[in-house]
């Protein structure tokens, strides 16, 4: 079983590398599901021998039809990870209505190579599932991050064991979206997958003592200024410790 741990930070590599994690899933902003972290990030965190990187590649937030604009960050993107020496890339395109936006995902997966390649939970948008995975088998891709097309894991399972079912040896079927030490051998048991995903997120105190409540960096809909989450190495090994049971 190969974990992947969802990380934001150099830090979280660490920790995931500490608890004994085979890859990461490095991303900046996890509380709107993951954007391309910055070139520094990746600078940094490939200093941490031992352990897989895979880089998010995803200009915004929000839904994943891109423009013309956005298309050409993304190849950027996979460009800077590549000469960063990731080990691959994460990204997911559809089209208006909702298909696998195979043209655009063939380019970028031909720019990434050697880079393995994953596609993200853009595939849970997908009306049709197994069409969805039929053309990620035809495309190449190595594996696809899936919910089962419901808001976690565990709602998703029926679906997710039916994918692993077709899939085969063709593309892996990876599960993510809602593991935890308290399900994570559910979801393996039903599955049977080869790979999972998940974030081992805990609360972490600012360390800052001078505080001043009343300004903020951000708009008005925001998480706590001197709050934040923060992957958890004891976390990452309580899940493992549930899925090599």
């Amino acid at each position: 079983m190969i974990c992947e741990v969802c990380v934001d930070s150099v830090a979280g590599v660490r920790a995931a590398k500490a608890a004994g994690a085979d890859r990461v899933e490095l991303c900046s902003n996890l509380l709107e599901g993951g954007t391309t972290p910055s070139s520094g990030m990746i600078r940094q965190a490939r200093t941490i021998a031992g352990i897989a990187l895979n880089v998010m590649i995803r200009p915004r937030a929000g839904d994943v039809l891109f423009g013309d604009d956005e298309f050409a960050i993304m190849e950027a993107d996979i460009d800077a990870a590549k000469a960063e020496s990731a080990d691959g890339v994460v990204i997911g395109l559809l089209t208006a209505d909702g298909a696998v936006d195979a043209k655009r995902t063939r380019d970028l997966i031909v720019r990434a190579r050697p880079m393995s390649v994953t596609f993200h939970r853009a595939f849970d948008m997908t009306p049709d599932p197994f069409e969805a995975l039929e053309t990620l088998v035809g495309l190449g891709v190595e594996r696809v991050l899936t919910s089962g097309q419901e808001a976690t894991v565990l709602e998703g399972l029926p679906l997710i064991a039916e994918l692993v079912r077709r899939a085969g040896r063709r593309i892996i079927v990876m599960p993510g979206g809602g593991i935890t030490a308290r399900n994570a051998d559910r979801i393996v048991a039903g599955a049977k997958p080869r790979e999972i995903h998940f974030a081992a997120l805990e609360p972490t105190a600012s360390g800052m003592q001078f505080r001043r409540h009343h300004v903020f960096m951000g708009g008005e809909l925001r998480p706590p200024e001197y709050d934040r989450l923060a992957t958890s190495a004891i976390s990452v090994r309580s899940v493992m410790a549930k899925v090599s049971e």
